[in-house]
């Protein structure tokens, strides 16, 4: 039995919650659990007929390009990262269009208007090896230089959207491989901290998308890391003071089972309060089975007393059709005012 009041507009107030949670993960095993399902691919421009993933099987092709189109369209002919130059057509009096469609109108799903420093290797470069060098080093002034053709990689860590909610928190990524340390910057940049406390680009976060993809950057800056007299590297001008961001990196990063990944994830909830009043006026006999009597259902005398108050235990929040859709337990029974108007206020969190 209860007694029904209608709401309006002013008695709610819906405020948005943003919740962070942080997760850490140690090696590769722990990141493909039944729990995490955080998976890894490879993406290469020509590799057709060569699968990658440990948890979903896709083509390496598939990935490189599908990565391109999403995320660096509007990038691949634009120097240091940066967007490419506009490509417009004309329009003819007779409706038709004569030049190239415009090529860099595509979403891209960049976090702010700074610089982007979206690198995406397309074409294929010469490399420096040396027989034992696991990262491409060479030697200054042996007998001879030898260079490879090599197609360069990209690699992608895909984070369920159950593990980081609406998106992934800016500045809360860490990812430790072999060959370096990786995090965001806060702007979508994913960079390396090399030894010599300098840092470089090397690839970008796309926070709502949970992606994390490593491109290696430009491939010409230095990481400090000693390995030649005169460093050595994969991009094929050499360079002084260490190596480059190479394809064993990337291979490093998706591949390697030393792994350790950390970031924070973001969920926002609404807060829902309800005001609900109770009038002097109103509420005054209690829906108490126990105070009435008899078949006709008499109050008991001292029901109807001057100083009788009802009082409340729990408030029921109904829709139009009178269903009962939530229910608010007081710590306590209330007691009803004959002189004042009682609100009680309801905290409600939702998605």
């Amino acid at each position: 039995m209860g007694a029904y009041k209608n709401l309006t507009s002013n008695d709610f107030i819906i405020a948005p919650l943003e919740l962070n949670k942080g997760f850490r993960f140690e090696g590769g095993n722990q990141l493909i659990s039944s729990s995490v399902e955080i998976d890894r691919f490879l993406g290469g421009k020509s590799a057709t007929e060569q699968y990658t993933g440990y948890l979903n099987s896709i083509l390496q092709s598939s990935v490189y390009y599908s990565i391109k189109q999403l995320y660096y369209s509007n990038y691949i002919s634009g120097s240091n990262g940066n967007i490419q130059s506009a490509v417009t057509r004309s329009q003819n009096l007779d409706g038709t269009f004569e030049g190239l469609s415009p090529s860099n109108s595509y979403y891209n799903f960049e976090p702010s208007n700074l610089d982007p420093k979206r690198f995406f290797p397309t074409s294929s470069y010469n490399t420096f090896e040396l027989d034992g060098g696991v990262y491409g080093e060479a030697l200054y002034d042996i007998d001879s230089y030898t260079t490879t053709q090599v197609t360069p990689k990209i690699g992608v860590m895909s984070i369920p959207k159950y593990m980081f909610g609406d998106y992934l928190q800016p500045n809360s990524l860490e990812i430790i491989t072999p060959s370096g340390s990786y995090y965001d910057d806060g702007e979508g940049r994913l960079i390396r901290v090399n030894s010599n406390n300098t840092s470089i680009y090397v690839g970008n976060v796309i926070y709502e998308h949970g992606m994390v993809i490593f491109t290696g950057g430009s491939r010409t800056e230095s990481t400090g890391e000693v390995g030649a007299e005169y460093g050595n590297n994969e991009y094929s001008n050499g360079i002084y003071d260490g190596r480059t961001i190479g394809n064993n990196d990337v291979k490093n990063f998706v591949l390697d089972n030393n792994i350790t990944c950390s970031f924070s994830s973001s969920y926002t909830i609404y807060e829902t309060q309800y005001k609900c009043t109770v009038g002097e006026s109103e509420y005054n006999i209690s829906q108490n089975p126990s105070i009435s009597s008899g078949s006709e259902g008499d109050l008991l005398t001292f029901a109807l007393a001057d100083y009788f108050s009802p009082y409340i235990s729990s408030v029921g929040l109904y829709n139009d059709q009178k269903d009962l859709l939530a229910v608010a337990k007081l710590a306590q029974p209330l007691p009803t005012s004959q002189t004042t108007d009682t609100s009680i206020l309801i905290n409600i969190d939702r998605q």
